[in-house]
């Protein structure tokens, strides 16, 4: 793809929230100029984008997410470079840019263009197009990183089973697809029976509820279950996964979806050996992040993954925002921008 020209006075659509008087958030598609950018290194043209629950939270004013407004969300992008300034990219080169300040306190995604600086920017990898990085996007890479560790500390296929908690969403339903893809045994877990016919297709060998990963026994310890897990609910559900994994096994945390306390016995780290890691992609190093790029398109891409995925316009954004605050959403939203 050629880069085209693009001056100061150039106008774009973007997705803009702003406070009301009444203190409320609103969010609309408006036009913008270029000249509105932050002045940093590389200007991109935004082909995909996708929806990630920081991206709600920002467009509803949580002012630990963004705290200036009007502003313009969107976590992810993947697009063109129009102008590289002194950067080694090149104009027309395919890149993606997720995390660090990104739809933060930095105009985001949810844009034609954006403005980014270039130590944030990695070439898309030749065997993944725009779309399928925004398909696996931040909740993917997130997912991915909790692979990079279980791979990390020795966990191979055929070593046990490997739960999922809060399955049905989208880093859960990616982190079935990846694992089961790198030939894992997914044990997924969902309070949404509904989506179970999903998650078989996305790879789970076994589906079980919410429920079953919720012991309020005051045991100190249970019967091993899985050799590792990816927890994106924290509580009881956290503390549940620890007493059940098996000895020298490893538990990845991403969310806090019932709670953001842990209240857990020490005997799993004592006497199982069990390790437990937080997985925060936003900030990941550029070292680690190409490595786990690497890791997703050489051994975790998913067969088919549009399956996991529908595509949204930038003005169906606020609607499908809202839906993601209820929790009535699963799998990965993408925004096709450019």
């Amino acid at each position: 793809m050629t880069a085209p020209h693009i001056s100061r006075d150039t106008y774009f659509m973007a997705l803009v929230t702003e406070q009301n008087e009444d203190g409320s958030y609103s969010s609309s598609v408006k036009i913008k100029n270029i000249s509105e950018l932050p002045g940093h290194d590389l200007l991109i043209r935004v082909i995909y984008s996708g929806l990630n629950y920081k991206d709600a939270l920002s467009a509803t004013g949580h002012k630990g997410i963004t705290r200036r407004y009007p502003h313009t969300p969107g976590i992810d992008a993947a697009g063109i470079v129009v102008e590289p300034g002194n950067s080694e990219f090149t104009a027309g080169q395919e890149v993606i840019v997720m995390g660090y300040d990104l739809g933060m306190n930095t105009d985001g995604g949810f844009a034609e263009y954006i403005r980014v600086p270039a130590s944030w920017v990695v070439r898309k990898p030749d065997n993944l197009s725009l779309k399928e990085c925004m398909i696996i996007g931040t909740s993917g890479f997130t997912a991915a990183s909790a692979v990079y560790e279980f791979i990390n500390h020795g966990i191979v296929p055929g070593d046990g089973k490997v739960l999922v908690t809060g399955a049905s969403g989208a880093v859960g339903s990616m982190a079935v697809a990846m694992l089961a893809i790198a030939g894992y045994e997914v044990v997924a877990s969902s309070g949404k029976p509904e989506f179970a016919s999903m998650l078989k297709e996305a790879g789970a060998t076994e589906i079980i509820g919410r429920e079953a990963i919720n012991d309020n026994s005051g045991k100190g310890l249970l019967p091993p279950r899985w050799v590792a897990a990816l927890d994106t609910v924290g509580g009881n559900t956290l503390s549940t996964v620890l007493l059940s994994t098996a000895e020298r096994g490893i538990v990845a945390n991403c969310g806090m979806i019932a709670s953001a306390r842990l209240d857990v016995p020490i005997f799993p780290f004592i006497l199982r050996a069990v390790r437990l890691i937080g997985i925060a992609s936003a900030e990941t190093p550029m070292k680690r992040r190409l490595e786990i790029w690497n890791l997703i398109s050489q051994k975790l891409k998913p067969d088919n993954p549009g399956k996991l995925s529908r595509s949204i316009s930038l003005e169906e954004i606020p609607e499908e925002l809202n839906l993601m605050l209820k929790g009535r959403q699963s799998g990965k939203i993408v925004v096709k921008i450019g």
